[in-house]
């Protein structure tokens, strides 16, 4: 009886072992710590792992849309988020990845960012032409941040050698700006942002503004703008509004992602979409409509399925 007892406890071993060497684990590509990407990752990642059978997930911490393009083409990650002018550049092989198209497909579109350029009050700084000699991050390395302030930058008339460029992640952007070591700061994320207002808790701040044609000579740059308000007082003594351009945010994959997997994880992400607005607000932007309205390139054979068998329509320029 000692003998079977034995055996049957190596055997219910074995069985235990294999249970947790089939699970297998998902990576989610997001940003810094400072910003939207990791939190809204780490929600997702929460999601899969207590909801899809068979998978665990986690978010990794990274440079963000351009670093995270090259982690999907490679699969080195499973899923990213990205905005969305990085998206369709590693798509198309342009841009950034000129004469290099990546394999990457997409998943869902699912908040957009806002460009927020940030200085203290009393610099005295109010457009994008006082930049000029100044000290100015410009995002992180590989982020899509840093696209995003070139593009708006250069598309007005400012370039580079206009003034000091840093390159900062969120955080360090934002300590920078409060220790005075640099003068403003872009940011091309999720509104409200936790960097910023932990900044504005400790230093007066003001968000620079952009003008009609400002946001026009982007649009024209980059056909992902789009005109974005960010509203009064959703930062400490912010108390105008301030008019800016928001791009918006692409749940990708590679295209060798196993096609009923792409369809649980979107279908995942919008039946349970409550609990990533809990985690934070920018995903109250998370809907279908948005979603189809917005992602840049085609979606994944996975995702349409889940599209379509809710009814609704996915364009033909969305079909791989």
């Amino acid at each position: 009886m000692r003998r079977i007892s034995k055996v049957l406890c190596a055997a219910a071993l074995m069985v235990s072992v294999s249970a947790v060497q089939a699970q297998q684990n998902l990576s989610i590509a997001t940003g810094g710590t400072g910003g939207v990407y990791y939190p809204i990752g780490g929600g997702l990642a929460e999601l899969i792992s207590r909801h899809i059978d068979g998978y665990s997930a986690v978010a990794e911490v990274t440079g963000a849309s351009v670093e995270n393009m090259g982690l999907i083409h490679r699969e080195d990650s499973d899923m990213a988020l990205a905005l969305a002018d990085t998206v369709y550049q590693a798509y198309n092989g342009t841009g950034q990845f000129e004469g290099r198209k990546l394999d990457v497909l997409a998943l869902a579109s699912i908040y957009p960012n806002a460009v927020q350029i940030v200085t203290l009050a009393d610099s005295g700084i109010t457009s994008l032409a006082d930049l000029k000699g100044k000290r100015v991050s410009v995002g992180a390395p590989g982020s899509g941040t840093e696209l995003n302030a070139r593009a708006l930058l250069e598309s007005n008339g400012v370039s580079y050698d206009d003034f000091s460029v840093q390159r900062l992640n969120f955080n360090e952007t934002a300590d920078a700006l409060r220790d005075g070591d640099i003068d403003a700061g872009f940011w091309s994320v999720g509104p409200p942002t936790s960097s910023i207002l932990s900044l504005a808790t400790t230093r007066d701040i003001t968000l620079i503004s952009l003008s009609l044609s400002e946001i026009a000579n982007a649009q024209m740059a980059e056909p992902v703008f789009a005109p974005y308000t960010l509203s009064a007082g959703m930062y400490e003594g912010v108390d105008k509004a301030t008019e800016t351009v928001g791009i918006p945010n692409v749940l990708t994959v590679n295209s060798g992602m196993d096609e009923e997997l792409a369809y649980q994880v979107t279908k995942l992400l919008f039946e349970r979409v409550e609990d990533l607005r809990a985690i934070h607000p920018a995903a109250n932007d998370t809907t279908i409509e948005f979603s189809l309205v917005s992602t840049p390139i085609p979606l994944h054979p996975g995702a349409i399925r889940y599209y379509e068998e809710i009814g609704v329509s996915v364009p033909d320029r969305l079909k791989p």
